[in-house]
C-alpha cells in the first residue's frame, strides 16, 4: 500500500496549502489508493522520520518499490504511471514535465517570497520596504503565465495533467490576495481544477485530521480549552 507523510495538524493560515495535498490530489486522479501517514511537529526531528525525509518535511513516500521525498518529484514518478497525469507519447509527457518544472522554478519562489512577508514578517520595516517590489515581480510574472495560457483550458497540450496539479497548488498559496483575481484567465483555470472531484477528495482528506484536532483541542484554532 502507498503511504505518505502528512501533519496532524497546522495552523488554519497553512491548511489545504501543506505539500502533501499535490501527491494526495495526485494518487486520487491516478486511481491509486493511500493510507496517510500522520506525524506531529515533534516526530519531524527524530532519526526514523529523518530517515525517509531529511529535512523532517512532509511529504515523504513509500509505494512497495520506492521511497521518496520532495513533492514535486513524487507527483512526477505518480505521473510516470499514470494515463490520467501524464501522456504516452514522448513530446506529451516533455510538455508536462516542462510545465511541472515551471510550477516549482519560474512561478512557485516567488510566490513564496511573497507569502514569506504577508504571513510571517508583515510588521517588520525590511518587509514593508521590500513587499511592493516582490509583488510587482509576482505581477509581471503572473502575466506571462496567464498569456502562456492563453484561451486554452490546461497547461500541458491543453489537456489536464501532473503539471496542473502542480501549478494550481502554487496559485493557492496567493489566497491570502486578491492578486489571481486580477488575472482572469488564471483565476477561472484555478477554479477548475479546484472542481475536479479528485482535488476535491484529496483537500477533504487532508483536512480529516485537523479538524479532528481542534475538535480535540480548540485553542488550537483560539476557542475555549
Amino acid at each position: 500500500m502507498i503511504q505518505v507523510s502528512a501533519f496532524k495538524w497546522v495552523p488554519p493560515f497553512a491548511q489545504g496549502s501543506v505539500r502533501d495535498l499535490r501527491v494526495r490530489w495526485a494518487l486520487e486522479e491516478a486511481g491509486l489508493g493511500y493510507d496517510d501517514h500522520l506525524i506531529g511537529f515533534e516526530d519531524q526531528a527524530t532519526p526514523d522520520y529523518r530517515a525517509l525525509q531529511p529535512f523532517g518535511q512532509v511529504p515523504a513516500y513509500r509505494d512497495g518499490t520506492v521511497e521518496m521525498f520532495e513533492s514535486g518529484a513524487i507527483v512526477l514518478w505518480i505521473a510516470q504511471t499514470s494515463d490520467q497525469l501524464m501522456p504516452a507519447d514522448p513530446a506529451g509527457r516533455a510538455m508536462v514535465m516542462t510545465w511541472l518544472f515551471a510550477a516549482m522554478n519560474s512561478v512557485e519562489p516567488f510566490v513564496a517570497e511573497l507569502a514569506g512577508i504577508d504571513l510571517f514578517n508583515a510588521d517588520k520595516d525590511w518587509a514593508k520596504a521590500r513587499r511592493p517590489e516582490v509583488e510587482a515581480f509576482l505581477r509581471r510574472r503572473l502575466g506571462d503565465l496567464q498569456t502562456a495560457l492563453g484561451d486554452r483550458r490546461w497547461f500541458a497540450d491543453d489537456r489536464f495533467s501532473a503539471a496542473d496539479i502542480l501549478m494550481t497548488h502554487v496559485l493557492r498559496d496567493l489566497r491570502h490576495t486578491d492578486i489571481v483575481a486580477d488575472f482572469p484567465a488564471l483565476a477561472a483555470y484555478v477554479a477548475r481544477c479546484e472542481a475536479r472531484p479528485a482535488f476535491r477528495r484529496a483537500l477533504e482528506d487532508q483536512m480529516k485530521p485537523f479538524r479532528a484536532a481542534e475538535a480535540k483541542n480548540p485553542a488550537l484554532t483560539g476557542g475555549a480549552a
